[in-house]
């Protein structure tokens, strides 16, 4: 038999009824809550190389529009199905109701493994647990490692939120600041309050968290330069996302402030900042292989039995810090968009 495969990756629909919902596995064709694109194509994927059946998996994360970060996640899925001979169905949602109405769709359409982040872990606690109760492995990755075995996943890819904040805090001390201000583009996220939680831990100045509303940059632009004026003493700007990283330099400049800025994760452009000085450094968690480590997890529990870390610990991807020291190595895959 042609096993032969090219990877594609589409949305899941929320379900309707069982019949609709094998109906959209069977014709590729499905649209996700609120009229969004009813297709996105993978991009670049070769030919599948493994001769095992072919596997239906479903990555559920808590994207928002326009967030760059998630690009890199979703590449590495797309090379792991590529590799493993599996059809990739990627939704997200950043509201955690319609991310769990996402999980339960992909219940609904007897998916053969899900991967799916935990921003917000209460609010899918019921959904994943309707899942592992249906025989479907489920595997966690980027937000959700102090949740992931409480909610009964089998393995879980990240790295740890609150250690990546300590690092960073210690850094800023290196770096002689003295005010931070952290800046959240989600409230309720556990992940990016573990991050500003785990600065202010270690830091030995003052820590200052500043709310935006991450799905609106035009907000996030005015949001940081009113408190840089507001407030002259915060010479240091931590953002928890590369976008917002990127946006706050332009905050710095407006607001006339002598702030830098410092960031959680990459995308090209990110290491572009660093290699011109306008953003000192970044922490890297590295992306692509959580999305990458996902899927192939499932592949291999499915084909071989394994669970990474022996469904004990989790597989760290993170952090590691990524300055002038060594940004001209990362930017070289970054351009990728791949790091």
């Amino acid at each position: 038999m042609d096993r032969t495969f090219h990877p594609r990756t589409r949305r899941i629909t929320p379900f309707v009824a069982l019949t609709a919902a094998a109906l959209l596995i069977a014709t590729g064709c499905s649209s996700s809550s609120g009229g969004k694109k009813a297709e996105e194509s993978a991009g670049g994927g070769s030919s599948g190389k493994a001769n095992t059946p072919r596997m239906t998996v479903a990555l559920v994360t808590h994207q928002a529009p326009g967030d760059t970060f998630w690009d890199i996640v979703r590449k590495g899925a797309e090379a792991a199905a590529a590799k493993d001979n599996i059809d990739l169905v990627y939704a997200h949602d950043p509201n955690a109701g319609d991310q769990a109405n996402l999980v339960q769709s992909a219940i609904d359409q007897k998916m053969d493994g899900i991967a799916v982040t935990l921003a917000k872990p209460g609010a899918m606690k019921d959904v994943v647990g309707k899942a592992t109760s249906a025989g479907i492995p489920v595997v966690g990755l980027n937000s959700g490692l102090s949740d992931w075995k409480k909610l009964g996943l089998m393995e879980f890819f990240g790295q740890d939120e609150t250690v990546a904040g300590e690092a960073l805090g210690k850094r800023l001390n290196a770096e002689g600041a003295k005010k931070a201000v952290c800046v959240m583009q989600e409230q309720g996220n556990v992940g990016l309050t573990q991050r500003c939680d785990g600065m202010k831990k270690t830091f030995g100045g003052t820590t200052v968290n500043l709310y935006v509303n991450g799905t609106d940059m035009p907000s996030v632009k005015s949001t940081i330069t009113a408190k840089l004026k507001q407030d002259p003493a915060i010479d240091y700007v931590v953002a928890l996302g590369a976008p917002y990283a990127l946006t706050a330099v332009q905050s710095v400049s407006d607001a006339g402030s002598k702030a830098k800025i410092a960031t959680f994760d990459l995308n090209k452009e990110l290491t572009g900042a660093i290699s011109k000085g306008t953003i000192q450094f970044a922490v890297d968690q590295q992306p692509y292989l959580q999305g990458y480590l996902a899927i192939d997890s499932l592949w291999l529990y499915k084909n071989n039995g394994n669970y990474s870390g022996g469904g004990e610990q989790p597989v760290l991807t993170g952090p590691a810090f990524v300055d002038k020291s060594n940004v001209d190595t990362v930017a070289e895959f970054a351009s990728k968009g791949t790091r």
